[in-house]
């Protein structure tokens, strides 16, 4: 399925959650040696606006591989389409070896998830939700794979007008 083109949103007047996800320790052999520096992979999302990037910060200590991570996610968020505190139906993303399976949760379920993938639920502000991990655990390709499913949500509107039908024949 081919993705559309997805406006850029404005980090300005959103309230920003950061989460690191992982943090890797990368080293890179040279003639003198080794050299040692940090990888670190960082969601960012607002759950009142239901808005959510992440992205992977690299630099030689911790703390400015976070930080340069926090900023690049700021500039790749996107809108999810939820319903309330759960998401509309059942969806499974893909990514490299990595698939996730979310599934909606009545109220008062919580989040059912493990690591990389609670993360982007929090930050996207997804309170009832139950997921399953499938294949690959690759902190990166499992966020991916989040990502893309919550991508792949569509609101009740969306379908009607694809369909050429009323919301109400849906």
């Amino acid at each position: 399925m081919a993705l559309a083109t997805v406006k850029p949103i404005s980090p300005q007047g959103l309230n920003l959650k950061e989460n690191v996800v992982s943090i890797n320790r990368v080293t890179k052999v040279v003639k003198g040696g080794k050299n040692l520096s940090f990888s670190a992979l960082v969601v960012v999302g607002d759950p009142e606006a239901k808005v959510v990037g992440f992205a992977t910060g690299k630099a030689r200590e911790v703390p400015a591989a976070i930080k340069k991570g926090i900023e690049a996610a700021k500039k790749k968020l996107r809108k999810i389409n939820v319903r309330a505190t759960t998401i509309p139906h059942v969806v499974l993303g893909r990514f490299g070896g990595g698939q996730v399976l979310l599934k909606p949760a009545p109220e008062g379920t919580g989040v059912i998830a493990g690591g990389a993938v609670r993360a982007v639920m929090e930050a996207v502000g997804i309170a009832n939700v139950a997921t399953k991990s499938i294949g690959s655990h690759n902190p990166h390709n499992v966020v991916r794979a989040t990502l893309d499913a919550l991508e792949q949500l569509r609101d009740r509107q969306v379908v009607a007008d694809m369909r050429g039908l009323p919301v109400e024949k849906l």
